[in-house]
């Protein structure tokens, strides 16, 4: 079990990293609302690892700390949701949001989510319910509003869009679509990351 990484962040394509630890590079996958407290690229990051080994496929699921990755391991717990679909929820949207829309059983907003249908939102909230009872008294993720992702001097240019797209693909969204609101929130001086940020806040 690989539970947690410190090393030095070698390249940036989100929802995945590339880490570098004492000679050996992880490729660790992260929700997006993780993402974007990653120090940049060349620094010092230590990422808090879920493993899940699959019989074609062995793949590392990272977050900033203990509390986020422990509300990861109670999302895929709830039926019928993988570690795939668990990076989509927590990617569109904070986990104080996720724990108040399973609080106020919240159906409408779940089903905004890439790949929650009607039924997965109605599980979700059935099963969480109880599980996350007094999740909301901690600071579980740094609210997105407070999160600067501006990157002043770097005009939005086509790869940076497409490298938004493409996270939006890993994360469950239909290529259409995903295309479609990169193009509608791109604005000059935004990051890849800022671009998907916002994607993701107008699809939510």
């Amino acid at each position: 079990m690989i539970g947690r990484l410190r090393g030095t962040l070698i390249e940036k394509l989100p929802p995945e990293l590339l880490i570098e630890v004492n000679g050996v590079g992880y490729e660790v996958q992260m929700p997006m609302s993780c993402f974007y407290e990653l120090p940049n690229v060349g620094e010092e990051a230590i990422i808090y690892t879920h493993f899940v080994v699959r019989e074609d496929a062995q793949l590392l699921y990272g977050f900033n700390t203990v509390k986020e990755r422990a509300l990861f391991r109670e999302v895929i717990k709830a039926n019928g949701v993988g570690p795939k679909l668990g990076l989509g929820i927590l990617s569109g949207m904070t986990a104080m949001q996720f724990v108040s829309c399973v609080e106020r059983e919240d159906i409408s907003t779940l089903v905004k989510l890439p790949g929650v249908g009607k039924k997965t939102a109605e599980r979700l909230v059935v099963e969480m319910k109880d599980r996350l009872k007094g999740w909301g008294a901690g600071d579980l993720f740094t609210p997105a509003d407070e999160v600067d992702l501006s990157d002043t001097g770097s005009p939005v240019s086509s790869n940076y869009e497409e490298e938004a797209i493409s996270a939006l693909l890993a994360l469950g969204y239909k290529p259409t679509q995903a295309s479609k609101v990169v193009s509608q929130v791109a604005k000059p001086e935004m990051s890849s990351e800022a671009l998907i940020r916002e994607a993701l806040k107008s699809m939510a």
